[in-house]
């Protein structure tokens, strides 16, 4: 049986509306504790940041645009926090030639901007069957900007699940890549307010999971993610520029998030 958050945490016993669900789910939620792997409070303070994410992307400063990340302990010109537990990542176009991008297909650089990458790695597996990842966020999306929140294997790619990505204009890419790729493509009003991103990942079989996505909190999609089970994946919250979204602003562009969080079973 496949438990959603919010059935899962009935199960478990939790009274909601007076109401407290025992039983048979209950039995099952006692086999699989719900627990906390990264709290929905990290971008409350720089420690709490720090505790909990890295800067740049897993493997630097450079991916698959025109931005070149920059990013540390002592430079919040990009990646800087907000009253209220926001985290804002700016993207800065530059007006001299800082050389081409280190990674395919080695664009040339022109903007500065910012990324972190969780130092908790999402495991699918029997101990951990089931996980939930989600967050609120405000992107952009005007030509060639390329705000992105996702999971990428540590040790290999695929997998990939892109929870938020948009690429130039006001639609989101929910995306699966195990060796080909599967998308849900769902238009947004007005991307640049609050809106919530959440994916859900359930164990399926020895090898593959299922992905549920939603927006707002309402399920737009389900894709299957072959052989991702076993292998671990990082979160990544970047804004990326150009590439796929076409010719970029002139001036800063801004993608916040708040309340980003990761939670999973645990059969123990």
């Amino acid at each position: 049986m496949t438990l959603d958050r919010r059935t899962f945490l009935l199960a478990a016993g939790t009274t909601i509306a007076g109401a407290t669900v025992a039983g048979p789910l209950a039995a099952q939620a006692k086999e699989q504790a719900w627990e906390t792997v990264i709290p929905a409070n990290t971008f409350g303070s720089y420690s709490a940041l720090e505790s909990a994410w890295n800067y740049l992307y897993p493997w630097g400063s450079d991916h698959n645009g025109t931005a070149r990340m920059y990013a540390s302990r002592t430079d919040h010109n990009h990646v800087y926090l907000e009253s209220g537990g926001v985290l804002v990542l700016k993207g800065s176009r530059i007006n001299w030639d800082e050389g081409k991008s280190s990674k395919d297909p080695f664009l040339p650089i022109h903007y500065h901007s910012g990324a972190i990458n969780s130092k908790a790695k999402v495991v699918v597996n029997d101990q951990f069957p089931q996980w939930e990842v989600k967050g609120e966020f405000q992107a952009p999306s005007g030509r060639g900007t390329w705000p992105a929140f996702w999971l990428t294997g540590v040790n290999s790619w695929p997998p990939e699940s892109d929870i938020l990505e948009y690429k130039g204009d006001a639609r989101n890419w929910f995306n699966t890549y195990d060796g080909g790729w599967d998308n849900t493509i769902v238009s947004v009003s007005n991307p640049g307010g609050w809106h919530g991103y959440r994916a859900w990942i359930t164990k399926v079989s020895a090898t593959d999971v299922e992905i549920h996505y939603y927006l707002d909190g309402k399920w737009v999609g389900q894709h299957r993610g072959s052989n991702f089970v076993g292998k671990p994946m990082g979160v990544i919250i970047n804004l990326q520029m150009e590439g796929a979204s076409g010719s970029g602003p002139s001036g800063d562009t801004y993608y916040r998030a708040r309340n980003v969080y990761v939670g999973r079973t645990n059969n123990g």
